[in-house]
């Protein structure tokens, strides 16, 4: 964990030009040094890079993880090589969607020299990551390095250790190249901080990268990066895979190892929060989660499941069933989501998959247990480490914690009744999806595409999954399309919250962004929603557009 907590009497304003200075600072330490970004940028920017680097440097950065694992492991790139590529790629994206905190040129790069004098010695990589740039999260704790869980208060905070994930990562070959943004609090859809502003989205800088790992998702998106590490306890490794139109999963707790990261909420354990991968490829996400749980992480990190990776076999006497999940209940989604399921459950018809409607079971009273149970102690620590820099509140910290009638300081009895109340809502969701018969729910990442900024207000989509524990992993379909997606009346609407959804909807503003879908199983079939989606990729031909 960072060290303890302390305080500055600067204003908070000079704290952030610090944070900004520092990170322009290791930008400057990149080399060669990276083309310039010019300041007035279209609303799209996701095309750029390829104006301004070097065809080498767009040839080794387009590869996917598996494919950059292939040549490296052959000796066809070698881990600098890979790296230089990557450094650069990566300070373009910073200057196109400001979604770096520190750039690691130097540490990035002696470790690529070790790896590639260990394969000139002994003609075979190091291990399953070999060579492989791996972007983190700013709140995973690196040794020396600060670790602010986007709080300006936390500036001088100092990693100790390197966080038990990187430990294991780097054993493996992986290069870590950079840092990403998180937003004040790590309570948002959204990737904004008083120390480093806003993190937008490459497809449409005038809405959201999504967040709290949104960081990590417009950089991967404009690959900078081909594999990142997110963390998600309401939607923040999927909510950003999906705006961005990359993958990303959100396995169960405790297969993945979280000593070592910065986080702050007290009580925030009765949710569990979890590390998981974003990555180009839905191949990276298996390469991550089976890295990880191969080294056998719970002999040292006893609070995780000794669970084995496993090679999952999909049932071959029987065709697969799966639920769709067209609404819950509480908010429709906007026309694209409706018509990215209709799309993939058609064709998933017409391979013989069986395909059965499932209905939602009181989504929204989850979401009274879970927005009872984020902050258990009334958001007390959280208030006191902004109130305590005086830096002011973003938009969406005032929304989930000041604005939300659910945080309250919740005394033993109190918080022994929502305990309660998660235990036996997990009891009634269990029995109700054991009573479809279903292998695994195809369903909506959130209400929408990636909003404006400031306006991601519905997490039921993806938190519902948190509650229940349950693994998603999230993957690009298609783009909107102005013409075919239109907002038709549905009469009454479902809640306030789906009446506010509709206000939301944009067909101008959002025309060409990423919709992506969500496929869920039940607890610890982390393996085999990867297995069922990997199926359905190659069956159905997934994403039906192409994705950059």
């Amino acid at each position: 964990m960072p060290s303890s907590k302390g305080k500055s009497n600067r204003p908070w304003q000079a704290v952030a030009e610090e944070a900004r200075d520092h990170r322009d600072r290791t930008l400057s330490q990149v080399s060669p040094t990276p083309p310039e970004v010019a300041a007035d940028l279209p609303k799209n920017v996701m095309y750029i890079p390829e104006e301004l680097l070097d065809p080498t440097t767009i040839s080794i950065t387009k590869l996917l993880p598996e494919e950059l694992l292939s040549v490296l492991a052959k000796g066809q790139l070698s881990a600098v090589e890979v790296t230089t590529a990557f450094l650069q790629r990566s300070a373009v994206a910073q200057g196109l969607a400001n979604c770096i905190t520190e750039f690691l040129p130097s540490l990035a790069l002696d470790r690529a020299r070790e790896l590639d004098a260990y394969y000139e010695e002994h003609k075979r990589p190091i291990g399953s990551l070999h060579g492989l740039p791996v972007s983190v999260k700013e709140h995973i704790g690196f040794r020396g390095l600060r670790c602010t869980t986007g709080y300006v208060a936390h500036w001088d905070n100092i990693s100790k250790e390197d966080a038990h994930v990187l430990q294991i990562l780097q054993d493996a070959g992986a290069v870590f190249h950079c840092r990403t943004t998180i937003p004040q609090t790590m309570m948002h859809l959204e990737t904004d901080s008083n120390l480093y502003g806003v993190t937008s989205n490459p497809y449409n800088t005038r809405v959201t990268s999504g967040g709290s790992s949104g960081g990590e998702g417009a950089l991967i998106a404009l690959r900078g990066s081909c594999l990142g590490i997110g963390s998600d306890v309401g939607g923040s490794i999927r909510n950003p895979a999906a705006n961005c139109g990359i993958y990303g999963i959100k396995p169960t707790a405790f297969r993945i190892p979280t000593d070592g990261w910065g986080y702050l909420m007290a009580g925030a354990d009765v949710i569990e929060s979890v590390l998981g991968p974003l990555s180009t490829s839905l191949t990276g996400l298996t390469l991550f989660m089976k890295t990880i749980v191969d080294a056998e992480p719970w002999l040292t990190e006893p609070a995780l499941i000794p669970m084995p990776w496993r090679d999952i076999e999909l049932p071959k006497d029987r065709p697969l069933r799966i639920g769709v999940l067209w609404h819950d209940g509480v908010v429709r989604p906007h026309p694209p989501i409706t018509r990215a399921l209709k799309m993939a459950t058609e064709r998933l018809k017409e391979k013989g998959v069986e395909v059965t409607d499932f209905e939602p079971y009181l989504h929204d009273e989850a979401w009274a247990i879970l927005s009872s149970l984020y902050f258990t102690d009334g958001g007390e620590e959280d208030t006191e480490a902004i109130n305590s820099s005086g830096e002011p509140w973003r938009p969406l910290s005032d929304w989930i914690i000041k604005d939300n009638p659910c945080v309250k300081k919740l005394d033993v009895g109190e918080l022994t009744y929502w305990l309660e109340e998660r235990e036996a809502y997990r009891k009634e969701y269990a029995l109700h999806w054991k009573k479809s018969g279903i292998d695994a729910l195809l369903c909506p990442v959130g209400p929408g595409v990636a909003p404006k900024h400031d306006t991601a207000k519905y997490w039921g989509y993806t938190s519902q999954w948190n509650l229940l524990d349950y693994p998603g992993v999230v993957f690009p379909v298609c783009k909107v399309d102005k013409e075919k997606d239109r907002l038709e009346e549905q009469g009454k609407p479902l809640s306030g919250h789906d009446k506010d959804n509709r206000k939301l909807w944009d067909s101008e503003e959002f025309h060409s962004l990423p919709v992506s879908l969500q496929l869920v199983g039940r607890r610890f079939e982390d393996e085999k929603v990867l297995a069922t989606l990997e199926h359905f990729t190659e069956l159905i031909g997934l994403p039906f557009e192409q994705f950059p």
